[in-house]
């Protein structure tokens, strides 16, 4: 004899498993995809690569050469001797706007 007590618990329990279990298979898709990256040098064909690629963008790929930081290399805490540089940073603002029936920018 179940009672709907411990059905409700199963069921729940079943749920919970099968979208932990989607995130994490979904998950484990995008890092097979990033190991799986073709690994580039940093040279002179890298820019007419990326020009012929479809919509100019190489979704993933390990690039490979030296970088000289414009100021100072970036140290890890985690790893002695282990550095690296920041290619880019982007500053995106979004615009405030006034919104009179709930008060607030």
């Amino acid at each position: 004899p179940i009672t709907p007590g411990e059905l409700l618990c199963l069921g729940s329990s079943l749920a919970f498993s099968s979208l932990f279990y989607y995130l994490y298979r979904k998950k484990a898709r995008v890092v097979a995809r990033i190991q799986e990256a073709p690994k580039l040098q940093v040279d002179d064909d890298l820019p007419a690569l990326v020009s012929a690629a479809d919509g100019r963008c190489l979704p993933y790929v390990a690039l490979e050469g030296i970088v000289l930081p414009a100021k100072a290399a970036l140290t890890s805490h985690y790893h002695e001797g282990l550095q690296g540089v920041i290619q880019k940073l982007l500053l995106k603002e979004h615009r405030l706007i006034w919104n009179s029936l709930a008060r607030s920018w």
